[in-house]
């Protein structure tokens, strides 16, 4: 009979240790020691001896995560872009200034480290001139075009995405392309002539490349980012981009004067 009831009701072992703590407590630290019959006891001591341990709910159900042990590096990460993503929201102009700046340096240190021989040196005014041209013109522009784009059209969908692609293609690009052009060649000393000398050279080029290059990454930029991003995404894009305007910015400047002399030799006297 009782092999029958230990089976139908086994014994929990926690259970069973749990009580032979207690009762070791109890014998160990909590002995009162014997007195007269009618000695005082203190009611609360005797109390606090005979009280139960109690643990904690939160230890004994605590079960690690796998997900904590890679906790520290997932937050540094999602630190610098929640950081970037509040500074783009509290200060969006001087934030995608500083970052069109910075790929611009990077984009014409990587031009200069590409072409320019082994033994030469980097020239770091045509840095500080890319530089300055992202952070006062490019950075800014972009913030408001980007902006301008999404109030006029609010949508991300298919149509509406091709209208910002041949607004952008044929108003933004070229323009910004011809100021780029200019700024660059008239902190280099050039005059009026030899800007003008110097965009009949390359601003058909340059603009025949960006048709081929740009759509794909306007499409991307316009179709699947945000608004308060895509400055951030078109710079990204840039990169490579900026790395071929650099160069096509460093070429030597037109001679007109020679193009002037050349032309009055060859032209036949009336």
């Amino acid at each position: 009979m009782t092999s029958l009831l230990r089976r139908k009701n086994p014994i929990n072992p926690f259970l069973l240790l749990r009580k032979q703590t207690i009762a070791h407590f109890v014998t160990t630290e909590c002995s009162i020691p014997r007195t007269g019959r009618h000695s005082p006891v203190n009611p609360a001591s005797a109390s606090a001896c005979f009280r139960p341990h109690r643990f904690p709910r939160k230890v004994r159900g605590f079960r690690p995560s796998p997900a904590s042990f890679s906790s520290s590096s997932a937050s540094s990460r999602v630190g610098f872009v929640g950081w970037y993503l509040g500074m783009v929201k509290s200060r969006p102009i001087f934030t995608k200034s500083v970052s069109c700046c910075l790929i611009y340096t990077a984009a014409d240190l990587s031009s200069q480290t590409i072409s320019k021989p082994s033994s030469e040196s980097y020239d770091l005014v045509r840095t500080l001139r890319m530089a300055g041209y992202g952070l006062l013109i490019l950075g800014p522009s972009l913030h408001f075009w980007f902006n301008c784009m999404s109030r006029l059209f609010p949508k991300q969908d298919l149509a509406s995405t091709l209208k910002k692609m041949v607004m952008g293609e044929t108003l933004y690009g070229p323009a910004m392309t011809v100021v780029f052009f200019c700024v660059n060649a008239g902190l280099q000393g050039e005059n009026g002539t030899q800007i003008v000398a110097r965009l009949k050279r390359d601003l058909i080029p340059t603009l025949v490349n960006g048709f081929i290059y740009w759509p794909l990454c306007d499409f991307i930029t316009l179709r699947f980012t945000p608004v308060h991003l895509q400055p951030l995404v078109s710079n990204s894009f840039s990169y490579v981009w900026t790395i071929y305007l650099t160069y096509m910015a460093s070429l030597r400047k037109v001679d007109s004067t020679a193009k002037l002399t050349t032309g009055a030799a060859i032209s036949p006297p009336q």
